[in-house]
């Protein structure tokens, strides 16, 4: 599996009740998609167009193995898809089931993220959101992510931030 060394050990880590962790099954692939499409619901009019995650293939991504999923007694509430570069690790995409937001599971996710930069010796973590994500340009800079760029790609305006790791 592409990037992903070792499972990270989250088992209820910064969250309530019994919330893990765990590398994405392949049969995990249609709550992916859910999770994506609701999350990411309330943006379309701010946006004008879905956010790309709504779109994404989460079976393939599933197959090639850098996908996660935060997990509770209702189900998945959470994922995380992760793409290694040669200098950084990119989170492509990290959302929360709208009824599990605010229960820090976004940060668990982010957490793993790190520590799958460390176990592939990577020094930083880079993520991207849209301009019309304003809460998401607030969160970031909370959890140690500076902004570094403001690009037009594939027709989003995106706000590229990194987080630097110390080893």
């Amino acid at each position: 599996m592409a990037g992903v060394t070792e499972e990270p050990d989250r088992s209820g880590a910064s969250s309530p009740g019994a919330t893990s962790v765990r590398r994405a099954l392949p049969e995990d692939a249609a709550s992916l998609a859910k999770i994506a499409r609701h999350a990411y619901e309330p943006y379309v009019h701010r946006i004008g167009r879905e956010p790309a995650p709504m779109s994404d293939d989460y079976a393939s991504l599933v197959r090639q193995g850098d996908v996660w999923v935060a997990e509770n007694g209702s189900g998945l509430v959470g994922l995380l898809v992760l793409e290694p570069a040669n200098d950084h690790l990119l989170v492509q995409n990290v959302a929360v089931a709208p009824e599990a937001q605010g229960l820090g599971l976004g940060g668990l996710l982010l957490e793993v993220a790190e520590d799958q930069a460390r176990l592939l010796g990577l020094p930083e973590l880079r993520l991207y959101t849209n301009m019309a994500m304003e809460e998401n340009l607030a969160y970031y800079p909370r959890r140690g992510y500076q902004e570094i760029e403001r690009i037009t790609q594939d027709g989003y305006h995106r706000v590229v931030f990194r987080k630097l790791l110390d080893g």
